[in-house]
């Protein structure tokens, strides 16, 4: 038994299950001090500093905007994955990250005050998970040791009638080959290939007791971005009319922008990166581009920008196109959700109530309306989602929170069982009971099984 504990611990401390804020963090960051540039310690940033942050870089504490503007992706802290367009002065809170050039900020708080590192203060990172239910093993052992004691004495009390030299030999017998120890062995051996057999199917637990966990639980939460959907992928849909030369420019239009949405639909028409260029191109922060191809003037962007009227109703992300002030459509740029989610989820409400979480807006809720029905719930700031998992166990429900960021570190804690999903075992993913590796996402039902 030692030496197979022995081995499974090699096999899990390249594994951390108890990640904090400083495992996402960069170790340091470059600061302005008198007019250089040089390197300093994330911890040992102070109120006043003035730091750089690069495209692509994380803003590793709340801070003020410096320069004129900031384009920052909030998905791993909200969940939204839209970034967001912020101008000099504001405010731009810890753990987003900045993706379109180098901006200057001045910080507001030392890193670990934060308002992002504030939810690891809480109770729930400091204390260990109790076991409030009682395990299989409880359950049976019980029952096995009052079976054993009442087989053992009236064993040692038939052969004293039988023989009374043999009587204590078998009341000893039966308690040594019959030991509730059995028990435990049994459990260790069993729990031990459930562990092993997990893991080379690639969800690593962090302790047999998430087995139990796992198996009582009767209800799943999901996150969406980055657990439900593919991080990066995007499905691009057109309505409307144009011909294909004005598909052709309004790409090579997009192709000018930084903006993520911009982005996606270039990498969705790859058969229309030509050599087409635009012409006195000018980009409006939050708003959109305008440019001229072949004298033809086109727009794309925000509805109210292209001069379309927005509909009521939005099943994803739009982006409105315009020639010569005539507005001739809109892209729809969904999320691209992991395959067979669908049937995943069909398969799961066999068994458990299932529900979404997510930090993200609800631009999609009319897509996921047939998976989850009226238990969605948007825009759910970190400490929401926590309170959302207590508020179902205090009514009972034993739960499973399967999430991907750092807003979903506070519910994965504070859930009965709390499952990571990562894309990528080098990349970050917050503290959790299990770690899913993302390709094997359509294997969850049977894992639970």
């Amino acid at each position: 038994m030692l030496i197979g504990r022995y081995f499974q611990d090699r096999t899990y401390q390249q594994l951390s299950f108890e990640r904090d804020y400083k495992s996402y963090f960069p170790i340091a960051v470059s600061t302005r001090k008198n007019g250089k540039e040089e390197t300093t310690a994330v911890t040992k940033l102070k109120p006043g500093d003035k730091i750089i942050i690069r495209s692509g870089e994380l803003i590793p504490t709340d801070a003020m905007l410096l320069s004129e503007r900031a384009l920052v992706d909030y998905s791993f802290v909200t969940g939204e994955a839209n970034p967001a367009l912020k101008l000099r002065g504001e405010k731009i809170f810890a753990g987003a990250r900045q993706t379109d050039g180098a901006i200057e900020l001045e910080v507001l708080k030392e890193t670990s005050q934060s308002y992002l590192t504030q939810l690891w203060n809480h109770d729930i990172f400091s204390k260990q998970k109790v076991r409030e239910h009682k395990t299989y093993i409880d359950k049976i052992n019980r029952w096995f040791t009052s079976a054993v004691l009442l087989v053992s004495i009236g064993a040692a009390v038939t052969w004293f009638f039988i023989d009374r030299s043999l009587s204590l030999n078998v009341l000893t017998a039966v308690l040594i080959v019959a030991c509730p120890c059995t028990l435990l062995l049994a459990a260790t051996f069993t729990n031990g290939n459930v562990l092993r057999w997990l893991g080379r199917n690639h969800l690593y637990l962090k302790n047999a007791v998430v087995i139990d966990r796992l198996a009582t639980a009767d209800t799943i939460v999901f996150d969406k971005t980055g657990t439900i959907t593919n991080g990066g992928e995007a499905q691009v849909s057109f309505d409307g009319t144009l011909l294909k030369n004005e598909i052709l420019a309004l790409v090579a239009l997009a192709s000018q922008s930084a903006h993520p949405l911009s982005r996606r639909i270039v990498a969705a028409f790859p058969s229309f990166n030509t050599n087409t260029k635009a012409k006195s191109v000018q980009e409006v922060p939050g708003k959109g581009l305008m440019g001229i191809i072949e004298d033809d003037i086109y727009v794309i962007g925000s509805a109210d920008f292209a001069g379309a009227a927005s509909p009521t109703k939005k099943s994803g992300s739009e982006v409105w196109m315009a020639v010569n002030g005539k507005v001739r459509g809109k892209f729809t740029v969904h999320n691209q959700y992991r395959d067979g989610f669908t049937k995943i989820a069909a398969q799961l409400k066999n068994k458990y109530t299932i529900q979404l979480l997510s930090g993200d807006n609800d631009s999609e809720k009319e897509i996921l309306l047939t998976v989850f029905g009226n238990e969605m719930y948007f825009q759910q700031s970190p400490s929401q989602k926590m309170d959302h998992i207590k508020a179902l166990q205090s009514n009972g429900k034993k739960v499973i929170m399967i999430g991907d960021g750092l807003n979903d570190a506070g519910a994965l804690m504070q859930a009965d069982a709390g499952i990571a999903v990562s894309d990528n075992m080098n990349n970050f993913f917050p503290a959790c009971d299990a770690i899913l590796d993302g390709k094997n996402f359509n294997l969850l039902p049977h894992f639970l099984s």
